[in-house]
């Protein structure tokens, strides 16, 4: 018998006897006594008192760093993600900012993580953004060993990187049909169960405790959602991207992705035969903007204006023909900022396309209004059904808010999820102004509804 990195092997022995005369032989499993202690395990602490132990990897749990950063260590609303790969994708989407994401497909870690490389634009090659969002992972068994021709490094050398804790060995199913049943919960990584609440482990059932005896570990967390997430994962300035960047300057650390107005700014809009070409141009509000929505939109030909989530684009003097409204994390109701400037988009008839948070954002521009999800969509195989046709995508989804079915005069749903009927889409009656709940960019998930980005730029030529 023997430890592995992550828990102790027990072992299983023969028993022999007699029973009523005969002889009888049974399996028996015996764990070893040097096996941790319930006490010593660290958990999973639900906000209403329920524990789910495992065993800790990535970021040490009992981290000791500012006193800001403590207070959201380990800490956050827990979704679960069904989908069965994807992970680097999904820990780098910022759309999980303020979250502990559970995956409930049981091995994870196995292929590696990639290299942290930038691609001609200056940003980054494989992840879609530049840090681990999430504030915890929680898994039944993560990889000790992953084999990829691009990895470079396990996924618990990553996490530990960027000091993001996780919980392998835990009970995904049981955690997430706890979820399912009574919705997303605050959670808080502990490095030891609170020994006044019930904990679960293996086949155990889960057991809620007395949460008013929690004290400090549960019932304090800060619920994410009630902080503008938006304005901590937005970009601070305005960067300008070009479609195709130029070959002098491809080389050079940092180009391609120019801060300010890019005709006035030395780099890549100072580069001659670049900035002269007549590209479509899009502003896009980057509210948690994945970079595969980048890479999409560059590689059709369109020259990109990434402005901060509050960013005045009706008061600017940026040249641009059409908006875009990105994913992001949180309640989309924190962005009144944002809100106000699609309206003032909306006014001077500028086609707008709106993904994800962009879809709820635009909704309550128009004067709709959005609501909270019981346990939200994540993963990479929801199907969606466009209204008035046949066609059913499989499409990639996170997020937790949706939109209210009241829409106002010359405004329709365009797609529906399969499954529970909510909106997926909206789009008005022009044909110029729409979004979508999912992600049309995928990373991870299916392309399927990956068309809809050229819906978007055919518009504008």
């Amino acid at each position: 018998m023997r430890r592995g990195s992550y828990g102790w092997n027990a072992a299983w022995v023969l028993l022999r006897g007699k029973a009523d005369g005969l002889q009888v032989a049974s399996l028996r499993k015996v764990v070893p006594a040097c096996t941790l202690l319930p006490t010593q395990m660290p958990s999973l602490m639900l906000q209403d008192g329920t524990q789910f132990e495992g065993e800790s990897f990535g970021a040490a749990i009992d981290y000791d760093g500012p006193k800001v950063e403590r207070a959201h260590f380990g800490t956050g609303e827990v979704v679960f993600n069904t989908g069965m790969a994807g992970y680097v994708e999904s820990l780098t989407d910022p759309s999980y900012r303020g979250q502990i994401l559970v995956f409930t497909y049981p091995l994870i870690g196995n292929y590696g993580v990639p290299s942290a490389e930038k691609n001609a634009w200056g940003f980054s090659k494989n992840f879609e953004s530049e840090a681990i969002h999430v504030r915890g992972v929680i898994v039944s068994q993560v990889s000790e060993h992953y084999s990829h021709q691009a990895a470079v490094s396990s996924l618990q050398n990553w996490m530990e990187h960027h000091n993001i804790p996780g919980l392998t060995g835990v009970d995904t199913r049981a955690l997430t049909k706890k979820l399912r049943e009574h919705g997303v919960m605050l959670g808080r990584i502990s490095p030891e169960p609170h020994p006044s609440v019930g904990a679960v482990g293996g086949d155990v059932g889960a057991v809620a405790g007395d949460v008013g005896a929690v004290g400090g570990h549960a019932s304090d967390i800060p619920d994410p959602n009630e902080e503008n997430l938006v304005a901590q994962v937005s970009c601070k300035e305005v960067i300008t991207y070009e479609p195709k960047p130029h070959p002098s300057v491809g080389a050079v650390e940092g180009v391609g992705a120019v801060g300010g107005d890019v005709g006035a700014v030395e780099g890549v809009g100072a580069v001659e035969g670049v900035s002269a070409i007549a590209y479509p141009t899009v502003a896009v509000f980057d509210c948690g903007m994945k970079n595969n929505i980048l890479r999409s939109l560059l590689k059709r030909g369109v020259r990109v204006h990434r402005v901060p989530w509050d960013f005045d684009l009706d008061a600017s003097d940026l040249s641009y023909d059409a908006v875009c409204i990105s994913n992001g994390p949180g309640d989309p109701k924190q962005c009144t900022a944002t809100i106000t400037q699609i309206q003032k988009a909306l006014g001077k008839n500028k086609t707008t396309f709106g993904i994800c948070l962009g879809n709820q954002l635009l909704a309550l521009a128009i004067g709709g209004d959005t609501y909270k999800l019981k346990y939200g969509h994540r993963g990479v195989n929801q199907p969606c059904l466009e209204e008035g046709t046949d066609r059913c995508i499989i499409t990639s989804q996170n997020h937790g808010f949706a939109v209210e079915e009241k829409l106002p005069g010359g405004w329709k749903p365009w797609f529906r999820n399969a499954n529970d009927r909510t909106i997926e889409g909206i789009k008005h009656d022009s044909g110029n102004f729409f979004s979508v709940q999912f992600h049309p960019e995928a990373a991870p998930g299916p392309e399927d509804a990956n068309y809809l980005f050229d819906v978007f730029v055919n518009a504008l030529r």
